[in-house]
């Protein structure tokens, strides 16, 4: 699932609190964890609302004679597909083959995790945030943020 950028309107409320304007980046931290707050409520809000949408869309479906029936038959078409493909997989130049793309798939993985590490540090310790390959293409260091809930240990 790719996830794509989304606009958020914003309203701004003028309050009868006299607020003095403050050069300390604590009101500003203060002010981000609000609106991080705010976000977290928002997003789980709209999970709930999303997963009871969907429930309701898959009950719809699932009612529906035409649908079922067609999912039945989808349903046979890729079992008949998955035995396909593993009867030609199980050929030896093709099991080999595979055997050869999961390997390389890992190595992708793990080189760009590295990578992942070596640019962090790079733009920690020059301050930069662009690099310029070997072929002289200019990259730009981008960072994604998500929040994970915190295991209790």
């Amino acid at each position: 699932m790719k996830n794509t950028p989304q606009s958020v309107d914003a309203e701004v409320v003028e309050s009868d609190e006299s607020v003095v304007p403050t050069d300390s980046g604590a009101q500003v931290v203060l002010d981000l964890e609000h609106m991080i707050k705010q976000h977290i409520r928002d997003v789980t809000t709209r999970k709930t609302e999303l997963k009871k949408s969907r429930e309701m869309l898959q009950s719809a479906l699932t009612n529906d004679e035409t649908y079922r029936t067609h999912e039945e038959e989808a349903k046979k078409a890729a079992k008949q597909k998955a035995a396909t493909k593993a009867q030609i997989l199980s050929l030896p130049a093709n099991a080999s083959l595979n055997e050869k793309v999961k390997e390389l798939a890992g190595e992708v993985k793990e080189l760009g995790g590295a990578l992942s590490d070596y640019l962090r540090e790079y733009q920690r310790m020059s301050g930069v945030n662009e690099i310029e390959s070997e072929d002289g293409q200019v990259h730009e260091i981008v960072y994604t943020a998500k929040l994970v809930k915190k295991s209790k240990r």
